[in-house]
């Protein structure tokens, strides 16, 4: 007979208890076997939404998730490791630059990512965009390509903390996502069983972000940089702003392009910015100090690495990207600086068009999404096009419309008008 059961397990969270280590270890081993009922988990779910974990008890709970599948080991290869994770944001292809950018400064970049559910698009979505690249790779494959390339994107294996898998998907259909304990160890389990050897946190705050205040973007940060840095993986987190979306795309196809357009030596300016800020993270955690980032961009470099990383997964480089049937234009209404562009509504525009899944199964397009032509700061002029919207199925057009009616502010030319900073703060 087991020295716990579920019943106890949830009446001591419920009642504001700590959890002990051996009731930690128990229900995450015995719900990832099938001992532990969904209904029971859901119901332990919402008592540590409500109640909260301590740090120890947040600690326990990531290595027992971390104990329930295999752990990768990236130590036989020749150059260090690091590796960057998004809480996920509307535009944000940053994976897409960074990833070869940082590998083409000498460290290898283990990129296990996800696809993308609700208004938040998934790296592996945008890749699958390019003709013939493919998402799955076995381990050694995976560690071939890191020792000779520098730079991997691919699926997260089965095997790696499956605790996770199972309690993702319960969290998302019991109104228990937001809870930071269990946001923090989602992530961290993952990230540390991958056995990258240094991490940096991209923890968005603002409309278009999971986390809408600062305080709860910090908490989770500072829980997250904790958790790492006990596990012996070097983290640091940088606060950056997701009010506006980044770039100037947000879909899977037209995010590949920005990208690639970034890797050239262009691209919009925040995307340039944020995938150098974040690089001289990584770069800096995984101990290497005498490469800037900048370069690598400018030399063509990361281009290479980007084409020899592509190729290596199946894809073709130079392929054109798909393209959506369909678009429809939106004018800008009035003259004027555009100051407010709300992240949340373009996200939920690429969405409607198609661009996005309601549920894991769905089918996303690869070319449907938003382009905006102008962002906060810039002047507009009436009857020049604002947004430029995509899309294979026209019948989508009217809900994407609707949701971006009153995403976006136009004021008077001349009004003072300063964007927020992108980013707003670093932890650890």
């Amino acid at each position: 007979m087991s020295k716990h059961d579920a019943v106890e397990v949830i009446q001591a969270k419920r009642d504001g208890h700590g959890l002990s280590d051996s009731q930690i270890d128990w229900v995450v081993d015995a719900y990832t076997r099938g001992d532990v009922a969904d209904e029971q988990m859901s119901a332990l779910a919402m008592a540590i939404l409500l109640r909260g974990m301590d740090r120890g008890e947040i600690s326990r709970w990531t290595q027992a998730m971390i104990a329930s599948g295999e752990r990768m080991d990236f130590s036989g290869l020749s150059r260090p490791t690091a590796d960057k994770h998004s809480t996920g944001g509307v535009g944000d292809k940053i994976t897409l630059p960074l990833a070869p950018l940082v590998a083409a400064c000498g460290v290898a970049v283990p990129q296990l990512s996800g696809r993308g559910l609700g208004h938040t698009g998934g790296t592996l979505d945008k890749l699958e965009a390019i003709p013939g690249w493919q998402a799955d790779l076995s381990n050694s494959a995976l560690l071939e390509q890191l020792e000779e390339i520098g730079a991997v994107i691919c699926a997260a294996g089965a095997e790696l903390a499956p605790a996770d898998k199972k309690l993702y998907a319960l969290r998302d259909v019991t109104g228990t996502v937001e809870a930071i304990p269990l946001i923090a160890s989602s992530i961290m389990s993952k990230k540390i069983a991958e056995g990258t050897g240094a991490l940096v946190l991209d923890v968005k705050v603002g409309t278009g972000a999971f986390m809408k205040s600062i305080e709860d973007a910090r908490e989770l940060a500072e829980t997250m940089v904790a958790l790492g840095n006990d596990a012996g993986v070097t983290t640091v987190a940088l606060l950056t702003d997701m009010s506006t979306p980044l770039g100037r795309t947000a879909g899977n196809a037209i995010e590949v392009a920005e990208s690639v357009d970034v890797l050239a030596g262009g691209g919009p300016a925040d995307v340039v910015e944020l995938t150098v800020a974040l690089a001289r993270e990584m770069l800096a955690a995984a101990g290497v100090t005498d490469v800037d980032p900048a370069d690598k961009l400018a030399d063509g470099s990361a281009m290479d690495t980007w084409k020899a990383m592509i190729r290596a997964q199946g894809g073709d480089p130079d392929a054109e990207l798909p393209r959506a049937k369909e678009e429809h234009v939106v004018e800008a209404p009035t003259s004027g600086v555009l100051t407010r562009l709300d992240a949340m509504a373009v996200g939920m525009a690429a969405w409607r068009l198609g661009a996005g899944r309601a549920r894991k199964e769905d089918p996303v397009q690869a070319g449907a999404g938003v382009v905006w032509h102008a962002r906060p700061g810039d002047e507009v002029t009436a009857g020049e096009p604002l947004f430029t919207l995509l899309t294979d199925e026209p019948e989508r057009f009217e809900r994407a419309l609707a949701s971006l009616e009153d995403g976006y502010d136009i004021s008077d030319a001349g009004s003072d008008f300063t964007p927020d900073p992108l980013v707003i703060d670093r932890i650890g």
